[in-house]
């Protein structure tokens, strides 16, 4: 059974939030395992333009300031996005952090995209899974010599919710990797819906979308499943192909996971915060009205452990409305399943618990 630290938001005059979030840290003992000079990765989304959802820089500063006390020196990372947004290569990408409040000045500390101006700066790292045995991850965040994942806990459309796993898969691969994870997952097209605006195409880094006569038509061959066209339509004409085999997804997902953490050895601890459960990631460049109200913070060693408690705790909470969730939902029951009714986030769970990332058992502390 795994320890998970949670701070339930709670907070006064003499403990706010900033000594709230240092006493979370302490109890995971994350001082003890940093040293001077190390180099700490801080993974972050920055979040999409138009986004409201990320975790916003004034909650990061605190855990910047906690290992700049240890002499390790802290960097804001993350990888460029698959899809053509802000976020696609580095230059842009450090543009839109900026917009959002991650500046040094602000949080204490530089942002690195750690794969690199084009994603051309990687690492080839090996791990024997179901799926796959080569893996393409950012070369910053192998170099670094720790690393802090912090995540904003979510619903996804792809894989049902989105904690800390997604993050160490999905964020730190390169555009390469995230091909590699998302391979054969084409969008099914509803051409009657379908007004001929173009957003997807413009959208669409590999070209295998166009229009013919108004209409959307897309080249299977060139199509690398990174989901971004069906993030852009507005209308329904682009929609998630659900015959294709999502566990196959979620499988390669949590492989990457499992690769990024044979790479950090015990050098890396994990955060999610439960604020803002909206019902898709941070990509999309709009942040829906969030599923339940802001619950708070938790903290582990345990990447599995820690997404099954944020799971667990957003399931028992309160719904709200209005949001996307169907007005009979109750207490208890899921919310991510009941928004995204054809993914299965806890298939990804157990495969992680099946290549031995960690547990699903664990014991909620609180602080």
């Amino acid at each position: 059974m795994s320890k998970v630290y949670f701070w339930n938001l709670r907070a006064s005059r003499k403990m706010p939030y900033d000594l709230r979030l240092k006493k979370l840290l302490k109890k995971i003992d994350l001082g003890s395992m940093l040293e001077p000079g190390m180099l700490a990765a801080v993974k972050i989304h920055f979040g999409e333009g138009g986004t409201t959802g990320f975790v916003s820089p004034l909650w990061i500063r605190p855990v910047v300031e906690f290992i700049k006390k240890t002499g390790a020196r802290p960097f804001l990372t993350d990888t460029n996005t698959l899809y053509v947004g802000n976020r696609g290569e580095a230059v842009s990408h450090h543009l839109q952090a900026a917009l959002h409040g991650f500046d040094p000045n602000i949080v204490g500390a530089p942002v690195i995209i750690a794969d690199g101006l084009k994603s051309n700066h990687r690492r080839k790292v090996f791990y024997e899974g179901r799926r796959l045995r080569e893996f393409y991850l950012a070369g910053d965040i192998i170099d670094a010599d720790f690393m802090v994942n912090v995540s904003h806990f979510k619903g996804h459309e792809l894989a049902g919710f989105g904690g800390a796993l997604k993050n160490l898969a999905m964020g730190c691969a390169t555009r390469q990797g995230k091909m590699h994870q998302h391979s054969g997952l084409e969008p099914k097209i509803e051409d009657s819906h379908c007004q001929g605006c173009g957003m997807c195409v413009q959208m669409c880094a590999s070209g295998a979308l166009s229009l013919d006569n108004g209409k959307i038509c897309m080249d299977p061959e060139k199509c690398v499943g990174c989901a971004a066209c069906i993030l852009a339509c507005r209308t329904g004409a682009l929609q998630i192909n659900w015959q294709t085999e999502m566990d196959a997804f979620l499988e390669r997902m949590i492989e990457y996971a499992a690769a990024v953490l044979s790479s950090k050895r015990d050098k890396c601890v994990h955060i999610n915060y439960i604020f803002n459960v909206t019902p898709d990631c941070d990509c999309p460049g709009f942040s829906d009205a969030p599923l339940c109200p802001d619950l708070g913070v938790l903290a582990s060693h345990d990447p599995v452990a820690l997404d099954q408690a944020c799971l667990d705790l957003v399931n028992m909470a309160q719904p709200l409305h209005p949001s996307l969730l169907p007005e009979d939902i109750r207490p208890g029951q899921d919310k991510f399943t009941a928004v995204h009714p054809k993914t299965n986030g806890a298939h990804a769970l157990e495969y992680a618990r099946h290549l031995g990332l960690g547990s699903q058992n664990y014991e909620l502390a609180g602080i």
